[in-house]
This record gives C-alpha cells, sequence and structure tokens, in this order.
C-alpha cells in the first residue's frame, strides 16, 4: 500500500507522465472513455429525469478490469484527464467505476495545461476535486446528441435507406454546406467593367506603371455595361493625365492573437493543406510530448480551446525572447492581451510552445515534416502575437484626365503603394496575415510607385478596360467551414474535426480541389430534415443549446431543467414527422371490421424483434382510446393492410374500403394471402437437409406464408432457385414441379461460380484462420459460406467470386493444372497481386 495510481487517457501522455512522476506513482491509460451510453438502445430514461444508464464500453473492459485491480492496491487516485469538459466527464466516471465502500480511498483532481515536468510537478502538489457543473454540462451534450442522433437517424432510414444518421451539430455543419451550395447554383453574375491606363513618367525613372478609374465626376466610378466602358474611352482619348495630389499616411498593423482550435485548423488547412482531423491528430502528439534527450515534455499546450489567454509566467519569458533576440524596438512596452468571445473557458490557455525558446529550427530531424509544420505556425503565431505593431507607409497619387474642349467630364484614377516601415510582428510571422483583402472590383493598388509630385503630367500609354463578372460565394473549405461554424456559436473546440470527419464518413459531403460541396445523398438527406425539423436543425437554435450548456458548468442552470425544456419541444417536432392525422372516423370503422378476425396469424420472430397482427391492432385501439397521442396516417395505412390480409374473415372489407376511397390497398401483394403454390413448395423443402444459410433463408419466407402475407416477386424468384437446387432431394419432384409454377426456373445460371466452387473443392489443406482486430479471417470457413449461398440461390456476387479467385491463386501449388486455371479463370499473373514480401491474405469469414 502507499502507491498513488495516476490515470490520464492515452498510453503515450502515460509514458511522459510516467517518467516525470517517478516510481510513487503507478500511472495508467483508460484510453478515452472507459464508461458510455449504450450502442443498441437510447439508454436515457427521459420519464425518470433523464437518467443516463451507462455502461463498460465494450472495448474498454478489459482496462477497466486492470483499472480496479490497480486502484486495490492504491490509497490514492489522481484523476488526470483533458482539462475539459470530456475530461472532466472521463474523471468522473473513472472515480464512479473505482469507487468500492470496503475500500474507501481519495480521489483527487488534477489538471494541466501543459505536459512539463514544471507544470506536472505543480499540478500534482495542488489537486483538486471533481467539477460537477462541468460533468453535468457533458452529460447534457451527450444525452442531447444520444436523443437527436437516435430519434432522428429512423426518420432517415425510413424515408432514404438504413445506415444514416443525423446530429445535432452535424446536420446544422450539413445545412451550412447545402445552403452555400444553393447560393452558388442560383447566383446570377452580373459584368462590371474595370477601366484605367497604363502610364509613365515624362522623366526618368520611366517604367510604366497602372493607374485605375475611381471616380466620375466626383462619383465612385461604377461601369456596369460594354456600352458605358465605350463612351468613357472615347471620352478620355486625346485627354491629358496630371497629378492632383500625392496622400501619404502611416498604417499600424497588430499581430494577430496566439491559435485557438478553430483558428489553428483553419491555418493548417489554408498553409499546410491538412484536414481539421489530422491538425488535432498532429496537435495530439505535440502536446503528449517527445524525450529529445533530457526527459519527456510536451511541445505545445492543451489544443481544445477557444481562450485567448496567456499564462502571464509565458508571456513574461516570450518578451525576454522577443527582446533578445529582435531588440526592443520589437518589445511593445506592456504585453498584448486578446480578447476572446463571452462563451471562452476563460481558465484555459491559447495554443502556445511550452519553451519559447525551443525555436522551430532547433526541432528539425527531430520532429516529422507534418509535426514540424503545425509546431512552426504555433511558434510564430505565439510570438508575433506578443511584438510590437508593423509601421506600413502608404502613398497614394490621385490622377486627373484633363478636360478637353466640349469634354467637361471629370474623371480622377489612383494609385497606391505600400511599403513595410517597420516590420514589428512580421519580423516573426512572416506573412502579412492582417493586410485588408483586396475588393473584388479591385483597388489602385501597385507593387511600387516612382517618385511624384502634384502637378505632374504623366503619359498615357494605353487606356484599359476589362469586362469582369460579380463572384458567387465561394464553397467552403473544411478551415472556412469550422470559422462559419464558430462564428454561429455552433459547436465547440473539441467537436469541429470530429463533425468534419463525420459528414466525409456518412458520404455526405465530398471533397473538391479542398472545398467542400454536398453529395446528392447530402442533399437528399439535408432537405428531408428541414422539412420536418427545421426548427431543430436550424443555426440559431443549436447554437442557444451551446449558450445553455456553457451557462450549466457555470452552475448557472440546472442540467435536467435545460433537458426537460429541450424535450418538450423536441417531442412535438417529432411528431410532426409523422405526418398528418390519420381521419379517426375512417380507423374506427376499419377498426369495427377487424373485429370480425376469428383466427389472428401466429406471432413471427425476425431477428430480435416480434411482429404479432392481433397485438399491433390491440394497441392501436388501446392508443385511439387513451387520446394523448394522436394515431398518424400511417398507422392508418398499416391497420388497412392488415384488414385486407385477412379480407377472407371479414365480409363486406372490399366494399367498405371501396366507400373510404381504399381500395388500392386490395391490389397491394403486401396485403395478399401466399398462393397455394408457394405454399406447396415451403412444404416440400420442409423435409429437405439443407445448409445452414438456405435454411435460414426458407425459414424467413415460411414465417412470413404462415403470417399470411404473399411473397415478393424476387422473394419468389429465390424460393423457385432453392427448389431446383434440391430437386433431387425432393421425392417425386418430377411429377409435381408442373403444378408449382416453376417455369421462370432458377434466378441466374451462374457457370462462373459453379466452377470455381468446384476447383476450390480440390483443396486438401486449408491455412490457419488468421484474427485481425476483430475480424477472423478463415479461408474454408469462407468457401463453406460461398457453396452454402450458391447452392441456395444459384448465384454468387461479383466481389465473391473475385475473393475465389485470389484464393485459388492463394493455393496454387494445390492445383496440377494451374497454369490452365490461369487462363481459364483470369487470374492474375504471377506477382501482379502483391508486392515482394507481403503475405498472402486470407478471406473473412464474415463476406
Amino acid at each position: 500500500m502507499g502507491k498513488k495510481l495516476v490515470i490520464v487517457e492515452s498510453p503515450a501522455k502515460a509514458k511522459t507522465i510516467g517518467k516525470i512522476l517517478g516510481k510513487e506513482y503507478v500511472v495508467k491509460s483508460s484510453m478515452g472513455h472507459i464508461r458510455d451510453l449504450p450502442v443498441s438502445r437510447l439508454g436515457v430514461d427521459v420519464k425518470n429525469s433523464f437518467e443516463p444508464k451507462y455502461v463498460v464500453v465494450k472495448s474498454r473492459k478489459k482496462v477497466a478490469g486492470e483499472l480496479k485491480k490497480a486502484a486495490k492496491n492504491c490509497d490514492s487516485v489522481y484523476l488526470c484527464p483533458d482539462p475539459d469538459r470530456e475530461g472532466e466527464a472521463i474523471a468522473w466516471h473513472l472515480k464512479c467505476l473505482l469507487e468500492d465502500d470496503k475500500q474507501p480511498k481519495e480521489f483527487l483532481r488534477v489538471q494541466y495545461n501543459e505536459i512539463t515536468p514544471r507544470a506536472v510537478r505543480e499540478a500534482f502538489a495542488n489537486p483538486g476535486k471533481l467539477d460537477m457543473n462541468r460533468v453535468d454540462a457533458q452529460q447534457a451534450r451527450r444525452i442531447l446528441d444520444r436523443i437527436v442522433g437516435y430519434m432522428v437517424s429512423p426518420v432517415l432510414w425510413r424515408r432514404i435507406r438504413r445506415g444514416l444518421s443525423a446530429g445535432r451539430v452535424q446536420s446544422v455543419a450539413l445545412r451550412l454546406v447545402c445552403e452555400r451550395e444553393k447560393q452558388i447554383k442560383d447566383f446570377v453574375p452580373e459584368a462590371f467593367w474595370i477601366m484605367g491606363a497604363m502610364v509613365r513618367k515624362v522623366v526618368v525613372p520611366l517604367e510604366p506603371f497602372q493607374v485605375k478609374l475611381s471616380k466620375i465626376d466626383g462619383e465612385k466610378a461604377e461601369v456596369k455595361s460594354e456600352e458605358m466602358s465605350g463612351k468613357i474611352l472615347a471620352d478620355l482619348e486625346g485627354r491629358q493625365l496630371k497629378v492632383s495630389k500625392i496622400k501619404t499616411r502611416q498604417v499600424t498593423r497588430r499581430a494577430s492573437p496566439p491559435y485557438i482550435t478553430s483558428t489553428l485548423q483553419q491555418a493548417a488547412s489554408t498553409y499546410c493543406g491538412y484536414s481539421p482531423s489530422r491538425t488535432m491528430s498532429i496537435a495530439q502528439k505535440l502536446y503528449e510530448g517527445m524525450d529529445f534527450g533530457s526527459g519527456p515534455t510536451g511541445l505545445i499546450t492543451y489544443m481544445r480551446t477557444d481562450s485567448f489567454n496567456i499564462a502571464q509566467e509565458a508571456l513574461q519569458y516570450c518578451r525576454t525572447y522577443i527582446e533578445k533576440t529582435h531588440g526592443k524596438d520589437y518589445l511593445p512596452e506592456k504585453p498584448n492581451y486578446y480578447k476572446s468571445r463571452a462563451s471562452a473557458q476563460e481558465a484555459h490557455e491559447a495554443i502556445r510552445p511550452t519553451d519559447v525558446h525551443r525555436t522551430p529550427d532547433s526541432l528539425k530531424g527531430k520532429l516529422d515534416s507534418g509535426q514540424l509544420k503545425v509546431y512552426e505556425l504555433i511558434w510564430r503565431r505565439f510570438v508575433a502575437s506578443q511584438m510590437s505593431p508593423a509601421k506600413i507607409n502608404q502613398r497614394t497619387a490621385l490622377i486627373d484626365a484633363v478636360p478637353v474642349d466640349d469634354r467637361t467630364t471629370q474623371y480622377t484614377f489612383t494609385a497606391t503603394a505600400s511599403e513595410v516601415h517597420f516590420p514589428g510582428y512580421m519580423a516573426v510571422s512572416g506573412k502579412d496575415t492582417n493586410a485588408p483583402k483586396k475588393d473584388a472590383k479591385g483597388e489602385g493598388q501597385v507593387e511600387a510607385l516612382p517618385p511624384l509630385m502634384e502637378g505632374e503630367r504623366l503619359v498615357c500609354l494605353e487606356w484599359l478596360s476589362e469586362r469582369k463578372e460579380t463572384q458567387p460565394p465561394s464553397r467552403f473549405s473544411e478551415a472556412s467551414l469550422v470559422r462559419e461554424l464558430e462564428r454561429n456559436g455552433v459547436g465547440r473546440p473539441s467537436t469541429y474535426a470530429a463533425t468534419i470527419a463525420t459528414l466525409h464518413q456518412r458520404k455526405y459531403v465530398a471533397r473538391e480541389k479542398r472545398t467542400l460541396s454536398p453529395t446528392e445523398l447530402g442533399f437528399q438527406v439535408n432537405d428531408l430534415l428541414l422539412e420536418n425539423l427545421s426548427e431543430l436543425f436550424d443555426v440559431n437554435f443549436t447554437a442557444s443549446m451551446e449558450t445553455s450548456l456553457d451557462s450549466i458548468e457555470k452552475g448557472e442552470v440546472e442540467w435536467t431543467g435545460m433537458l426537460d425544456g429541450f424535450y418538450t419541444n423536441f417531442k412535438k417536432w417529432m411528431e410532426a414527422t409523422k405526418g398528418p392525422a390519420a381521419d379517426v372516423d375512417v380507423l374506427k370503422r376499419v377498426l369495427l371490421q377487424l373485429d370480425g378476425v376469428k383466427e389472428w396469424a401466429p406471432e413471427v420472430t425476425r431477428g430480435k424483434r416480434k411482429f404479432s397482427d392481433e397485438k399491433f391492432v390491440d394497441s392501436i385501439r388501446k392508443q385511439m382510446e387513451g387520446g394523448e397521442k394522436a394515431i398518424s396516417q400511417r398507422q392508418l395505412e398499416a391497420i388497412v393492410r392488415i384488414a385486407c390480409r385477412y379480407r377472407t374473415q371479414l365480409d363486406g372489407l372490399e366494399g367498405l374500403l371501396s366507400e373510404l376511397g381504399l381500395s388500392a390497398f386490395l391490389a397491394d401483394p403486401a396485403t395478399k394471402e401466399p398462393a397455394e403454390t408457394t405454399i406447396k413448395k415451403l412444404q416440400l423443402l420442409a423435409a429437405v437437409e439443407m445448409d445452414e444459410s438456405a435454411e435460414k433463408f426458407v425459414s424467413s419466407l415460411r414465417s412470413r406464408a404462415e403470417g399470411g402475407r404473399a411473397l415478393t416477386e424476387a422473394q419468389l424468384k429465390a424460393l423457385n432457385s432453392v427448389v431446383f437446387t434440391h430437386a433431387e432431394k425432393i421425392e417425386g419432384f418430377e411429377s409435381v414441379k408442373d403444378q408449382l409454377d416453376l417455369s421462370s426456373g432458377p434466378v441466374k445460371e451462374d457457370k462462373e461460380a459453379e466452377r470455381l466452387l468446384d476447383v476450390l473443392s480440390a483443396v486438401q489443406e486449408w491455412q490457419e484462420p488468421v484474427k485481425r482486430g476483430k475480424r477472423v479471417f478463415d479461408d474454408k470457413k469462407f468457401y463453406g459460406s460461398l457453396s452454402g449461398q450458391f447452392k441456395s440461390k444459384g448465384y454468387l456476387s461479383d466481389r465473391q467470386k473475385a475473393a475465389m479467385k485470389r484464393m485459388v491463386s492463394r493455393y496454387k501449388a494445390q492445383f496440377d493444372n494451374y497454369e490452365q486455371l490461369v487462363e481459364e479463370l483470369g487470374l492474375k499473373k504471377k506477382g501482379a497481386a502483391r508486392k515482394k514480401g507481403a503475405e498472402p491474405k486470407p478471406e473473412s469469414s464474415e463476406q
């Protein structure tokens, strides 16, 4: 006893901190979240104050066991996840997991903004307690996201396809991308003309420079037609140009603040071409630390932050470095401070190097290229943020076109040149990132102006007129989408990268030349969500939710109360997705007809779900009698279909449906009883021995038929294929086949699959199964599975046949006629499939 257990989030961080703390501490990693809401169900008791039902994450069960074992031998547990909401929640979950009434122990919360020996030792010398307000804010966010994801995603499954997802922040991000794309498509360009002249001095220097028309008769020059452009050129012809005024001014440009999460992601995208997720992955490694020979240390501070704060000690080190390296002129009298937005977590710092004297040049050869690029961005931005402003001298020449005869219209041209008088922060930043953006219509900016004097005449070399068009808004890049989310108050530093990654994973957006465009699926999902749930996925509403979460963290709002208010609105919105309410009178009349059903179809089990016509009808009756929840049109249609399936027991049903305008349901294949030939085929197959996959398929068809439902056309074809495949095992098949409506024959005739299976049947010695991650690759089992599928369906997919061809190549040593098989089956030539030294890959039994 006496040992102290330290728990951090990642193995890399555990290694770094373990070396800093020494042998007195046992340092373990939780590998991220140890507990979470269950995957297979909502996991939130909305009727009981939104109580979450946390479980140990399946992939963390082994880790949880190791942590419990380690905790038994320690007096104190130091909870050291990251210093944000997610980290606080992970710390709380660890405490809940490791608490033991029989062996009480002290739980201490340790936070540090940088992983350096000084910062870590100071944090452990001053541990604190869990911040339950912060934990509650994370719980509220997690439950909000779970409710939206689990309850809205099925709307997409019903209306588009399974496997799609909606998300509280994700769907708002998709909405922004889709709305921008629509703006681009709807944009109607307008033509305009840029007028100017190429001129030079009368005396040396004679290098030409360009001036632009800025005013006509004292008003801003706006040329919007070719006719107007032509008239101006005609009016200018023959006029002399004279410098009317020289204006000089000095512009002060201040440095940008140090990076926060969003601006780092934007900069890495702009200057390095990195996605937000890649940027955060690199930053995580820089934060967790490296050992360059003098002990492990983190290179940057915590990278998930929205605060511009800088620790006083770090400010002083930076100021000392600036004065020593660049001189006093580059050091402002007082440190530069930057105001964070109202919702920023002020306890955090901006992203900065942990040691300003560790320059990017000193890390060349120690970091890989990606790490060095991101570190250099952070280092330069931080140092520049504490330097003196840059001073830019701007000189602007105003040039008049002297009137001629009766041409009295006044034309004023301008040209402006800038030169750096004092570089200030630009000596480190290397780029004038604060320079004003050029106007789309062009400014009179030139690289350099020759010395000019007021009254001086200029030679016009050429009058200029260039047609341009207004441009549509640009598509979002990943960086500009992050900026837009942040500007609207949607999401927080920890969510930006994951949100954009999800849009890619779901194939809602595509990346084209570093910009994002919605896919057809993305448009489809967005349109459906906005049609049914526009209020839920409104940008302002989502931002207000973020504000509420911030208020919970500050202790100003009770988290379950906030969720209750949200859920009240959410239920109303979700109710609207079910479509219009059913006509109650129509429903009552159909239910009255169903009172005549004497024999209900047996309950059917499909997977983990059970389906019963009788129970469903009873549930609708109870819902209608309760009156709390309206019956939807979809529920009414389901009841009508059930009634149609029992039409033989219901006198007058066809007349009632005709009267109600619902006769079309009688023609729906799903409402018809199975054909006698279908029942006969299933009866014949009941006595036939089949492989597992065929038996499972036939069993599902039998359950459907026993439920009184006709098979679809595709199911009938597949059933016929199974019957033909097992014809030899069906006693008296030839005498009954003409009565079974088997004229269509098997679904397909797949000679290639049949030949491949025949070839592989000669394999005598199969390779041992291989486990990779959670998947098991077993050639023998895979071959057996394909063989069974072929027997039941009569064909295999192209992908399955390609897998078998790879297997033939892999077992070539067992085929005497392999060279002949290469030609016959179209196998890849020797050496074409694999790089030298690569191990052969077995096929997964899950395919």
